[in-house]
C-alpha cells in the first residue's frame, strides 16, 4: 500500500486543480474530431458521392472503438500512467484526422475516422474524467466530473461550426488538418502537467482530510486481466445492467443522433449546414453550465432521480423536433437547443456517482463498461439513423426511436437500487 507523505506540501492552488484543468484541455482537443464527421458528411457526399448509410458506419465504428477501448484504457492509466496514455491517445486523433486528407475510396473511412480516432478518443473519454476525480479530489468529486465531462463534449460541438465554415470555404480537408493541429498541440501541455497519483507532487488529493486519509493500493495486475475481471465482477450485478443500459441510451440520443445527424437533417429541411453547425455549438455552450449544474447537483441530491428527469426532459425533445426543424431559425428550435444543451451529457455525473456509490474501488473500470455500452448504443442509432434516412427520405422515425427509448431510460435509472455488492471495496 502507498501511503501519502507525512508532510503534505502547500500551495496556493492545490496541484488537483492543475491537473484538472490540463485533462480538460486534453479532452476537449481530442473531442474536436469527435463531431467532425457532422460536418463533414454533406461535403464528402458532395465530391465521393458516398451514402450516409456507408458514412454513418465509418462513424458507428469510432463510437464502438471509442466506447469499447475505456475500460482498457482505465486499467492502461493505471499500469502505465496517465500522462503516456493521453499522449499516445491524442497522437492517435491526430494522425487520423491528417492521415484523412488522403482519402479517396469509403473504406478508408474506417481506417481514419473508425479505427484511429475511434481508438485514439476511445483511451481518454469520460475514463480520464473519472479517473481524475477519483485520484485526485475527495471533496468536489461530482463538481470536478462534470467540468471534465463538459469540456469532452463540448470540444466535439464548439469546433463544429468553424469545421464547417471551413468545409464549405476552403474545403473539408483543411478542416480536417486544423483538428489535427488541436490535438498535437495539447500534447507537450499534458507530458508536463499531467501526473498519476496526488502523492506524485507531494500533496494528499484535493479535500482529503490528513488524519484519516490512507491512499489506495495501487494496481499489481495486467490492464487486460483488471478491464475483464472488473466486466465480470460487474456483470453478476442488476444494477450494472440497469446503469449500462440507460447509458446505452444516452449515447444513442446525443453522439449517434443529434451529435451525427443533426446537421444532414437539417440540410434536409433547407438549412445551411454552417448554421446547423451553430445550432450544435450552441448545445454546447449550454452543455457546459448544465454538466456543471449536474455535477453540482449530485453532490447534493439522489443520483437516481436526478437521472429520470435527464431523460424524461430529453425524451420529450426528440419527440417534437421533427415539428421543429425548418430552414430558418426560429423561437421553438432555439428552446430545443437550450433544453438539450442543458442535459446533452447532464447524465454523466449521477451515473458516475453510482458506480462510484456500488462499486467502491472498481468504479473506475466498472464505469468503463458503462461508458463502453454509451457508445454501442450511440453507433447503433448512428447506423440506424442513416439507414432509416436513405430507406425513408427523412429522419422522423429516428428522432421518435430516440424518444422511446428515452422513456425506458428513465424508468431504469429510478428503479435501480444503490447497494453495494459483495467484494466491493469502498472507494476513497
Amino acid at each position: 500500500m502507498t501511503l501519502p507523505p507525512a508532510s503534505p506540501r502547500h500551495h496556493r492552488v492545490h496541484p488537483a486543480w492543475w491537473v484538472a484543468a490540463v485533462a480538460f484541455l486534453a479532452l476537449f482537443g481530442a473531442a474536436g474530431f469527435r463531431g467532425a464527421p457532422g460536418a463533414l458528411m454533406v461535403p464528402l457526399h458532395t465530391e465521393f458521392g458516398w451514402s450516409m448509410s456507408v458514412m454513418s458506419a465509418a462513424v458507428s465504428l469510432n463510437l464502438i472503438l471509442y466506447g469499447l477501448v475505456a475500460p482498457f484504457a482505465a486499467a492502461l492509466m493505471d499500469r502505465f500512467g496517465i500522462r503516456r496514455v493521453v499522449s499516445t491517445a491524442l497522437t492517435l486523433v491526430a494522425a487520423g484526422a491528417m492521415g484523412s486528407v488522403f482519402m479517396t475510396a469509403s473504406w478508408q473511412l474506417l481506417v481514419f475516422w473508425g479505427v484511429l480516432i475511434g481508438g485514439g478518443t476511445g483511451s481518454m473519454a469520460l475514463v480520464l474524467a473519472a479517473t481524475i476525480a477519483e485520484r485526485w479530489f475527495v471533496a468536489q468529486r461530482g463538481l470536478v466530473m462534470g467540468v471534465l465531462t463538459a469540456g469532452q463534449a463540448t470540444g466535439q460541438l464548439v469546433m463544429l461550426p468553424p469545421v464547417a465554415i471551413i468545409a464549405e470555404g476552403w474545403g473539408w480537408r483543411p478542416a480536417s488538418l486544423i483538428i489535427g493541429g488541436v490535438a498535437l498541440a495539447v500534447i507537450p501541455l499534458a507530458w508536463w502537467v499531467l501526473r498519476d497519483h496526488p502523492s506524485d507532487r507531494g500533496v494528499l488529493p484535493y479535500g482529503a482530510d490528513p488524519a484519516t486519509f490512507v491512499a489506495p493500493p495501487r494496481p499489481t495486475h495486467g490492464a487486460v486481466r483488471r478491464a475483464l475481471g472488473g466486466l465480470a465482477f460487474a456483470a453478476r450485478h442488476r444494477a450494472f445492467w440497469a446503469l449500462a443500459i440507460a447509458f446505452a441510451v444516452c449515447g444513442a440520443t446525443t453522439n449517434g443522433l443529434v451529435g451525427v445527424h443533426f446537421i444532414p437533417s437539417a440540410h434536409d429541411h433547407g438549412m445551411p449546414a454552417a448554421t446547423a453547425a451553430g445550432l450544435l455549438a450552441a448545445v454546447g455552450v449550454f452543455d457546459i453550465a448544465g454538466t456543471v449544474a449536474s455535477g453540482w447537483l449530485t453532490d447534493r441530491f439522489d443520483p437516481r432521480k436526478l437521472l429520470a428527469i435527464y431523460y424524461t426532459f430529453r425524451g420529450v425533445s426528440l419527440l417534437l423536433l421533427p415539428w421543429l426543424l425548418s430552414d430558418t431559425v426560429h423561437v421553438s428550435m432555439v428552446a430545443f437547443i437550450v433544453i438539450y444543451g442543458l442535459d446533452w451529457v447532464a447524465t454523466v455525473p449521477p451515473t458516475a456517482a453510482l458506480c462510484r456509490s456500488i462499486f467502491g474501488e472498481r468504479s473506475t473500470i466498472v464505469f468503463g463498461w458503462v461508458f463502453a455500452a454509451h457508445q454501442i448504443g450511440a453507433a447503433a442509432a448512428a447506423l440506424g439513423a442513416g439507414v432509416i434516412r436513405d430507406a425513408f427520405g427523412a429522419y422522423t422515425y429516428a428522432w421518435w426511436a430516440g424518444a422511446a427509448t428515452c422513456v425506458l431510460a428513465a424508468v431504469l435509472s429510478f428503479l435501480t437500487r444503490a447497494q453495494r455488492p459483495a467484494g466491493a471495496p469502498l472507494a476513497t
